[in-house]
Protein backbone atom coordinates (compact mmCIF):
# COMPACT_ATOMS: atom_id res chain seq x y z
CA UNK A 1 0.00 0.00 0.00
CA UNK A 2 0.64 3.44 -0.50
CA UNK A 3 2.40 4.94 2.30
CA UNK A 4 0.89 8.25 4.22
CA UNK A 5 3.42 9.21 5.92
CA UNK A 6 4.70 10.39 2.44
CA UNK A 7 1.98 11.94 0.77
CA UNK A 8 0.83 8.72 -0.50
CA UNK A 9 3.60 8.91 -2.91
CA UNK A 10 6.01 6.06 -2.22
CA UNK A 11 4.93 2.22 -3.19
CA UNK A 12 8.00 1.22 -1.24
CA UNK A 13 11.06 2.70 0.21
CA UNK A 14 14.05 1.18 -0.87
CA UNK A 15 17.75 2.56 -0.91
CA UNK A 16 19.96 1.82 -4.05
CA UNK A 17 23.27 3.79 -3.59
CA UNK A 18 25.73 5.19 -6.52
CA UNK A 19 27.75 2.25 -8.06
CA UNK A 20 30.92 4.72 -7.47
CA UNK A 21 29.80 7.39 -4.88
CA UNK A 22 31.82 10.57 -5.36
CA UNK A 23 31.72 13.78 -4.68
CA UNK A 24 32.55 14.50 -8.82
CA UNK A 25 29.53 13.03 -10.18
CA UNK A 26 26.66 15.29 -12.07
CA UNK A 27 24.34 14.03 -9.60
CA UNK A 28 26.44 13.72 -6.78
CA UNK A 29 23.96 13.82 -3.23
CA UNK A 30 20.65 14.34 -5.12
CA UNK A 31 17.86 11.95 -4.29
CA UNK A 32 15.52 10.30 -6.56
CA UNK A 33 12.47 8.18 -6.98
CA UNK A 34 11.35 5.48 -9.77
CA UNK A 35 7.62 4.99 -11.39
CA UNK A 36 6.65 1.83 -10.70
CA UNK A 37 6.84 1.46 -14.34
CA UNK A 38 10.76 0.81 -14.65
CA UNK A 39 12.68 -2.21 -13.89
CA UNK A 40 14.39 -2.59 -10.12
CA UNK A 41 16.38 -5.95 -10.21
CA UNK A 42 15.57 -7.73 -7.41
CA UNK A 43 11.72 -6.08 -7.40
CA UNK A 44 8.61 -6.58 -8.90
CA UNK A 45 7.56 -3.91 -11.44
CA UNK A 46 3.96 -3.62 -10.91
CA UNK A 47 2.63 -1.16 -13.42
CA UNK A 48 0.31 0.36 -10.97
CA UNK A 49 -1.97 -3.14 -10.37
CA UNK A 50 -2.16 -5.72 -8.50
CA UNK A 51 -2.74 -8.60 -10.26
CA UNK A 52 -0.20 -7.18 -12.74
CA UNK A 53 2.55 -7.64 -9.88
CA UNK A 54 0.74 -11.17 -8.69
CA UNK A 55 1.16 -12.58 -12.19
CA UNK A 56 5.48 -10.98 -13.18
CA UNK A 57 7.94 -12.05 -11.49
CA UNK A 58 10.78 -10.08 -10.21
CA UNK A 59 13.23 -8.17 -12.05
CA UNK A 60 16.38 -9.43 -13.07
CA UNK A 61 18.34 -6.30 -13.82
CA UNK A 62 17.83 -2.60 -13.84
CA UNK A 63 16.09 -0.16 -16.68
CA UNK A 64 19.29 1.47 -18.01
CA UNK A 65 17.44 5.04 -17.26
CA UNK A 66 17.53 4.04 -13.60
CA UNK A 67 21.05 2.33 -14.21
CA UNK A 68 22.31 5.90 -15.80
CA UNK A 69 21.06 7.83 -12.88
CA UNK A 70 22.67 6.10 -10.30
CA UNK A 71 26.12 6.38 -11.85
CA UNK A 72 26.28 9.51 -12.05
CA UNK A 73 25.73 10.03 -8.81
CA UNK A 74 22.38 9.68 -7.16
CA UNK A 75 20.69 7.44 -4.39
CA UNK A 76 17.10 6.10 -5.25
CA UNK A 77 14.74 6.72 -2.01
CA UNK A 78 11.73 4.92 -3.50
CA UNK A 79 9.43 3.11 -6.18
CA UNK A 80 6.47 5.84 -7.29
CA UNK A 81 2.81 4.73 -7.27
CA UNK A 82 1.28 5.16 -10.72
CA UNK A 83 -2.10 4.71 -12.35
CA UNK A 84 -2.83 1.75 -13.54
CA UNK A 85 -1.43 0.18 -16.46
CA UNK A 86 -0.03 4.13 -17.19
CA UNK A 87 -3.91 4.49 -18.80
CA UNK A 88 -5.09 7.78 -16.67
CA UNK A 89 -3.59 11.11 -17.00
CA UNK A 90 -5.93 11.89 -13.27
CA UNK A 91 -3.46 10.30 -11.05
CA UNK A 92 -6.19 8.28 -9.21
CA UNK A 93 -5.32 4.72 -8.06
CA UNK A 94 -8.08 2.24 -6.42
CA UNK A 95 -5.81 0.00 -5.28
CA UNK A 96 -2.64 1.85 -3.60
CA UNK A 97 -4.33 4.95 -2.68
CA UNK A 98 -4.13 8.44 -4.58
CA UNK A 99 -0.82 10.43 -3.56
CA UNK A 100 -1.79 13.65 -2.13
CA UNK A 101 -1.19 16.77 -4.48
CA UNK A 102 1.49 18.87 -2.44
CA UNK A 103 0.22 22.00 -3.90
CA UNK A 104 -3.92 21.27 -3.77
CA UNK A 105 -5.07 18.14 -1.30
CA UNK A 106 -8.54 18.25 -2.88
CA UNK A 107 -7.15 18.11 -6.30
CA UNK A 108 -6.05 14.77 -8.62
CA UNK A 109 -2.33 15.00 -8.75
CA UNK A 110 -2.00 14.17 -12.70
CA UNK A 111 -0.86 10.72 -13.98
CA UNK A 112 0.27 8.10 -14.75
CA UNK A 113 3.32 9.27 -12.83
CA UNK A 114 1.00 10.72 -10.19
CA UNK A 115 3.31 9.08 -6.96
CA UNK A 116 6.41 10.25 -8.79
CA UNK A 117 5.63 14.29 -9.15
CA UNK A 118 4.44 14.07 -5.80
CA UNK A 119 7.66 12.71 -4.34
CA UNK A 120 9.14 16.00 -5.90
CA UNK A 121 6.81 18.21 -4.73
CA UNK A 122 5.97 17.21 -1.31
CA UNK A 123 10.46 17.60 -1.28
CA UNK A 124 10.50 13.59 -0.78
CA UNK A 125 13.44 13.58 -3.27
CA UNK A 126 15.23 15.90 -5.66
CA UNK A 127 13.81 14.84 -8.84
CA UNK A 128 12.21 11.61 -10.25
CA UNK A 129 11.78 9.39 -13.18
CA UNK A 130 8.40 8.98 -15.26
CA UNK A 131 7.49 7.85 -18.28
CA UNK A 132 5.11 9.92 -20.66
CA UNK A 133 3.34 8.18 -23.48
CA UNK A 134 0.18 10.93 -23.95
CA UNK A 135 0.80 13.34 -20.95
CA UNK A 136 2.26 11.70 -17.95
CA UNK A 137 4.85 13.88 -16.82
CA UNK A 138 3.51 16.69 -18.10
CA UNK A 139 -0.18 16.62 -16.80
CA UNK A 140 1.20 16.02 -13.32
CA UNK A 141 4.07 18.23 -12.75
CA UNK A 142 1.65 21.29 -14.07
CA UNK A 143 -0.92 19.89 -11.23
CA UNK A 144 1.92 19.31 -8.99
CA UNK A 145 3.32 22.76 -9.77
CA UNK A 146 6.59 21.63 -10.53
CA UNK A 147 9.03 20.99 -13.76
CA UNK A 148 8.52 17.75 -15.73
CA UNK A 149 10.79 17.58 -19.14
CA UNK A 150 9.03 14.82 -21.80
CA UNK A 151 12.19 14.56 -24.16
CA UNK A 152 13.00 13.99 -28.18
CA UNK A 153 11.05 10.34 -28.56
CA UNK A 154 13.71 7.60 -28.57
CA UNK A 155 16.42 9.35 -27.52
CA UNK A 156 16.72 7.84 -24.02
CA UNK A 157 16.34 4.46 -24.14
CA UNK A 158 13.03 2.75 -22.64
CA UNK A 159 14.78 -1.07 -22.63
CA UNK A 160 13.45 -2.43 -18.94
CA UNK A 161 10.56 0.11 -18.66
CA UNK A 162 7.05 -1.92 -18.95
CA UNK A 163 5.62 -0.70 -22.41
CA UNK A 164 2.56 1.24 -23.01
CA UNK A 165 2.56 2.37 -26.55
CA UNK A 166 6.27 2.26 -28.35
CA UNK A 167 5.25 5.05 -30.45
CA UNK A 168 4.78 7.45 -28.04
CA UNK A 169 6.89 6.08 -24.84
CA UNK A 170 9.43 7.88 -23.50
CA UNK A 171 11.15 8.15 -20.12
CA UNK A 172 10.75 11.86 -18.74
CA UNK A 173 11.80 13.57 -15.10
CA UNK A 174 10.65 16.19 -12.92
CA UNK A 175 12.65 18.63 -10.80
CA UNK A 176 11.28 21.31 -8.81
CA UNK A 177 14.18 23.77 -10.16
CA UNK A 178 15.35 24.41 -13.88
CA UNK A 179 19.70 23.50 -12.63
CA UNK A 180 18.53 20.09 -11.07
CA UNK A 181 16.55 19.10 -14.84
CA UNK A 182 19.50 20.72 -16.60
CA UNK A 183 21.36 18.17 -14.52
CA UNK A 184 19.53 14.89 -14.87
CA UNK A 185 18.99 15.82 -18.69
CA UNK A 186 22.95 16.29 -18.76
CA UNK A 187 23.12 12.78 -17.46
CA UNK A 188 20.28 11.12 -19.01
CA UNK A 189 20.54 12.68 -22.43
CA UNK A 190 24.73 12.02 -22.36
CA UNK A 191 24.41 15.59 -23.67
CA UNK A 192 27.86 17.78 -24.39
CA UNK A 193 28.33 21.31 -22.69
CA UNK A 194 26.44 23.47 -24.17
CA UNK A 195 26.73 27.12 -24.06
CA UNK A 196 23.54 29.11 -23.80
CA UNK A 197 21.69 29.26 -27.24
CA UNK A 198 19.53 32.33 -28.44
CA UNK A 199 15.63 31.56 -29.91
CA UNK A 200 15.57 32.19 -33.44
CA UNK A 201 11.59 32.47 -32.86
CA UNK A 202 9.22 32.40 -30.03
CA UNK A 203 5.69 31.17 -31.40
CA UNK A 204 2.83 31.92 -29.03
CA UNK A 205 0.49 29.61 -30.14
CA UNK A 206 -3.17 31.35 -29.61
CA UNK A 207 -5.57 28.97 -30.39
CA UNK A 208 -4.13 26.56 -27.62
CA UNK A 209 -4.28 29.13 -25.45
CA UNK A 210 -7.95 29.29 -25.94
CA UNK A 211 -8.27 26.28 -24.95
CA UNK A 212 -7.79 26.85 -21.60
CA UNK A 213 -9.41 27.94 -18.56
CA UNK A 214 -6.77 29.95 -17.17
CA UNK A 215 -6.98 33.67 -18.49
CA UNK A 216 -4.71 33.79 -22.06
CA UNK A 217 -3.44 36.90 -21.87
CA UNK A 218 -2.12 37.05 -18.17
CA UNK A 219 0.20 33.53 -18.92
CA UNK A 220 1.08 34.83 -22.40
CA UNK A 221 1.94 38.71 -21.14
CA UNK A 222 4.02 36.79 -18.90
CA UNK A 223 5.67 34.55 -21.45
CA UNK A 224 6.40 38.26 -24.02
CA UNK A 225 7.90 40.28 -21.46
CA UNK A 226 10.19 37.94 -20.24
CA UNK A 227 11.60 36.82 -24.18
CA UNK A 228 11.18 40.81 -24.71
CA UNK A 229 13.61 41.64 -21.42
CA UNK A 230 16.06 38.23 -22.27
CA UNK A 231 16.05 38.30 -26.29
CA UNK A 232 14.66 41.13 -27.60
CA UNK A 233 11.10 41.56 -28.80
CA UNK A 234 11.61 40.71 -32.84
CA UNK A 235 11.84 37.23 -32.06
CA UNK A 236 8.26 37.03 -30.64
CA UNK A 237 5.70 35.58 -32.79
CA UNK A 238 1.69 34.85 -32.85
CA UNK A 239 0.06 31.95 -34.97
CA UNK A 240 -2.64 29.62 -34.73
CA UNK A 241 -1.52 26.41 -34.53
CA UNK A 242 -4.54 24.77 -36.59
CA UNK A 243 -3.82 26.61 -39.70
CA UNK A 244 -0.47 24.88 -39.64
CA UNK A 245 -1.77 21.74 -39.12
CA UNK A 246 -4.50 22.04 -41.66
CA UNK A 247 -2.15 23.13 -44.53
CA UNK A 248 0.79 20.25 -44.13
CA UNK A 249 -1.02 17.36 -42.17
CA UNK A 250 -3.06 16.24 -45.75
CA UNK A 251 -3.47 12.87 -44.19
CA UNK A 252 -5.29 14.27 -41.22
CA UNK A 253 -8.56 14.90 -43.25
CA UNK A 254 -9.61 11.37 -42.81
CA UNK A 255 -9.82 12.08 -39.18
CA UNK A 256 -11.59 15.11 -39.44
CA UNK A 257 -14.75 14.61 -39.69
CA UNK A 258 -14.87 12.18 -36.85
CA UNK A 259 -13.94 15.60 -33.77
CA UNK A 260 -17.04 17.29 -32.46
CA UNK A 261 -17.10 20.90 -33.98
CA UNK A 262 -19.87 22.01 -31.60
CA UNK A 263 -17.84 21.28 -28.40
CA UNK A 264 -16.70 23.97 -26.46
CA UNK A 265 -13.23 25.21 -26.68
CA UNK A 266 -13.06 22.44 -29.72
CA UNK A 267 -10.20 23.08 -32.85
CA UNK A 268 -11.16 20.72 -35.43
CA UNK A 269 -7.18 19.54 -36.52
CA UNK A 270 -6.37 19.75 -33.04
CA UNK A 271 -9.16 17.49 -32.09
CA UNK A 272 -7.90 15.26 -35.09
CA UNK A 273 -4.18 14.78 -34.02
CA UNK A 274 -5.74 13.80 -30.29
CA UNK A 275 -7.95 11.30 -32.20
CA UNK A 276 -4.79 10.28 -34.11
CA UNK A 277 -2.99 9.72 -31.20
CA UNK A 278 -5.45 7.92 -29.15
CA UNK A 279 -5.86 5.50 -31.78
CA UNK A 280 -2.41 4.46 -32.52
CA UNK A 281 -2.05 4.16 -28.91
CA UNK A 282 -5.26 1.85 -28.22
CA UNK A 283 -3.50 0.03 -30.96
CA UNK A 284 -0.37 -0.56 -29.24
CA UNK A 285 -1.94 -1.40 -26.36
CA UNK A 286 -3.45 -3.81 -27.31
CA UNK A 287 -0.45 -5.45 -29.31
CA UNK A 288 1.21 -4.84 -25.92
CA UNK A 289 -1.30 -6.01 -23.49
CA UNK A 290 -4.35 -7.73 -24.86
CA UNK A 291 -3.54 -11.51 -24.34
CA UNK A 292 -2.67 -10.56 -20.84
CA UNK A 293 -5.64 -8.35 -20.20
CA UNK A 294 -8.33 -11.18 -21.68
CA UNK A 295 -6.22 -13.88 -19.45
CA UNK A 296 -6.09 -12.29 -16.23
CA UNK A 297 -8.90 -9.74 -16.62
CA UNK A 298 -6.98 -7.72 -14.00
CA UNK A 299 -9.17 -5.80 -11.27
CA UNK A 300 -8.97 -2.19 -12.65
CA UNK A 301 -10.36 0.69 -11.07
CA UNK A 302 -13.03 3.12 -12.77
CA UNK A 303 -12.27 4.66 -16.10
CA UNK A 304 -9.16 2.76 -16.41
CA UNK A 305 -11.32 -0.61 -16.91
CA UNK A 306 -13.21 0.71 -19.58
CA UNK A 307 -10.03 2.68 -21.79
CA UNK A 308 -8.23 -0.77 -20.68
CA UNK A 309 -11.11 -2.86 -22.72
CA UNK A 310 -11.88 -0.55 -25.31
CA UNK A 311 -8.31 -0.86 -26.46
CA UNK A 312 -8.20 -4.30 -26.13
CA UNK A 313 -11.68 -4.65 -28.22
CA UNK A 314 -10.58 -2.11 -30.51
CA UNK A 315 -10.61 -2.58 -34.48
CA UNK A 316 -7.38 -2.51 -36.22
CA UNK A 317 -8.62 0.95 -38.33
CA UNK A 318 -6.83 3.86 -39.63
CA UNK A 319 -2.98 2.70 -37.76
CA UNK A 320 -1.24 3.43 -41.13
CA UNK A 321 -2.94 7.15 -41.11
CA UNK A 322 -2.23 7.98 -37.96
CA UNK A 323 1.52 6.96 -38.89
CA UNK A 324 1.17 9.13 -41.77
CA UNK A 325 -0.05 11.78 -39.34
CA UNK A 326 3.15 11.54 -37.46
CA UNK A 327 5.50 11.73 -40.11
CA UNK A 328 3.86 15.14 -41.47
CA UNK A 329 3.21 16.77 -38.47
CA UNK A 330 6.75 16.12 -37.48
CA UNK A 331 7.65 17.49 -40.77
CA UNK A 332 5.70 20.73 -40.28
CA UNK A 333 6.20 21.66 -37.20
CA UNK A 334 10.15 21.42 -37.67
CA UNK A 335 9.74 23.71 -40.44
CA UNK A 336 7.43 26.06 -38.64
CA UNK A 337 10.26 26.20 -36.19
CA UNK A 338 13.81 25.69 -37.97
CA UNK A 339 16.87 25.09 -35.69
CA UNK A 340 16.15 27.07 -32.35
CA UNK A 341 12.49 28.33 -32.38
CA UNK A 342 10.20 27.45 -30.14
CA UNK A 343 6.21 26.86 -29.29
CA UNK A 344 4.55 27.91 -26.18
CA UNK A 345 1.27 26.30 -25.67
CA UNK A 346 -0.83 25.80 -22.22
CA UNK A 347 0.26 22.25 -21.11
CA UNK A 348 -3.07 21.42 -19.73
CA UNK A 349 -6.46 23.67 -20.24
CA UNK A 350 -6.87 24.41 -16.61
CA UNK A 351 -6.40 23.70 -12.69
CA UNK A 352 -6.66 20.14 -11.77
CA UNK A 353 -9.56 18.75 -11.55
CA UNK A 354 -11.14 17.28 -7.96
CA UNK A 355 -10.80 14.64 -6.67
CA UNK A 356 -13.26 11.90 -7.46
CA UNK A 357 -14.86 14.39 -10.72
CA UNK A 358 -17.72 12.86 -12.25
CA UNK A 359 -16.63 10.58 -15.24
CA UNK A 360 -18.61 12.90 -17.90
CA UNK A 361 -16.98 16.15 -16.77
CA UNK A 362 -13.30 14.38 -16.49
CA UNK A 363 -14.04 12.99 -19.87
CA UNK A 364 -14.59 16.63 -21.80
CA UNK A 365 -11.69 18.05 -19.39
CA UNK A 366 -9.50 14.75 -21.16
CA UNK A 367 -10.35 15.02 -24.29
CA UNK A 368 -8.57 19.06 -24.25
CA UNK A 369 -6.00 18.12 -22.91
CA UNK A 370 -5.29 15.60 -25.63
CA UNK A 371 -5.58 18.32 -28.10
CA UNK A 372 -2.69 19.98 -26.22
CA UNK A 373 -0.80 16.59 -24.90
CA UNK A 374 -1.12 15.34 -29.06
CA UNK A 375 1.29 17.76 -30.19
CA UNK A 376 4.54 16.40 -28.65
CA UNK A 377 3.29 13.13 -28.69
CA UNK A 378 2.69 12.96 -32.06
CA UNK A 379 5.56 14.97 -33.73
CA UNK A 380 7.99 13.43 -30.93
CA UNK A 381 8.87 17.09 -30.43
CA UNK A 382 10.73 17.61 -26.91
CA UNK A 383 8.40 19.38 -23.99
CA UNK A 384 8.35 21.31 -20.77
CA UNK A 385 6.01 21.96 -18.02
CA UNK A 386 7.08 25.25 -16.58
CA UNK A 387 5.02 26.12 -13.50
CA UNK A 388 4.00 29.85 -13.25
CA UNK A 389 2.82 30.06 -9.78
CA UNK A 390 -0.98 30.38 -9.02
CA UNK A 391 -3.97 31.55 -10.05
CA UNK A 392 -7.24 31.18 -7.88
CA UNK A 393 -4.86 29.60 -5.76
CA UNK A 394 -4.06 26.61 -7.85
CA UNK A 395 -0.95 25.49 -10.27
CA UNK A 396 -0.47 27.18 -13.26
CA UNK A 397 2.15 26.08 -15.66
CA UNK A 398 3.09 26.45 -19.34
CA UNK A 399 4.49 24.51 -22.03
CA UNK A 400 7.66 25.26 -24.47
CA UNK A 401 8.34 22.68 -27.40
CA UNK A 402 11.63 22.13 -29.60
CA UNK A 403 12.40 20.40 -32.76
CA UNK A 404 12.68 17.10 -32.22
CA UNK A 405 16.63 16.14 -30.82
CA UNK A 406 17.01 19.56 -29.56
CA UNK A 407 16.71 18.65 -25.97
CA UNK A 408 19.80 20.22 -24.80
CA UNK A 409 18.57 23.74 -25.94
CA UNK A 410 15.24 23.33 -24.22
CA UNK A 411 16.84 22.75 -21.35
CA UNK A 412 19.17 25.20 -20.85
CA UNK A 413 16.72 27.79 -22.29
CA UNK A 414 14.65 26.92 -19.29
CA UNK A 415 16.96 27.77 -16.87
CA UNK A 416 18.03 30.86 -18.93
CA UNK A 417 14.66 31.85 -18.99
CA UNK A 418 13.02 31.27 -15.41
CA UNK A 419 14.22 33.61 -13.38
CA UNK A 420 13.10 35.96 -15.32
CA UNK A 421 9.60 34.50 -15.84
CA UNK A 422 9.54 34.47 -11.50
CA UNK A 423 10.21 38.41 -11.93
CA UNK A 424 7.21 38.84 -13.94
CA UNK A 425 4.60 36.23 -12.12
CA UNK A 426 6.14 37.69 -9.31
CA UNK A 427 6.12 34.31 -7.80
CA UNK A 428 8.32 32.93 -5.03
Amino acid sequence: MAIDSNHGALMEKILLQPPSPSRDLPLSGLTFAVKDIFDVAGHVTGFGNPDWARTHPAAESTAPAVSAILSGGATCIGITVMDEMAYSINGENEHYGTPTNPCAPDRVPGGSSSGSAVAVGADLADFSLGTDTGGSVRVPSSYCGIFGFRPSHGVISTSGVTPMAQSFDTVGWFARNPAILNRVGQVLLQLPDMGPVVPTQFIIAEDCFQLSSIPSNRVEQVLVDSVEKLFGGHVIKHANLRDVVKDRVPSLNSLLDKGNASQEYNIPPLTALSSAMRLLQRYEFKNNHGEWVSTVRPDLGPGIAERVWEAVQSADENVDVCHSIKTELRAALTELLGDFGVLAIPTVPGAPPKLQTDPTTLETFRARAFSLLSIAGLSGFCQVSIPLGLYDNLPVSVSLLTKHGSDGFLLNLVETLYDTLKEQVGWL
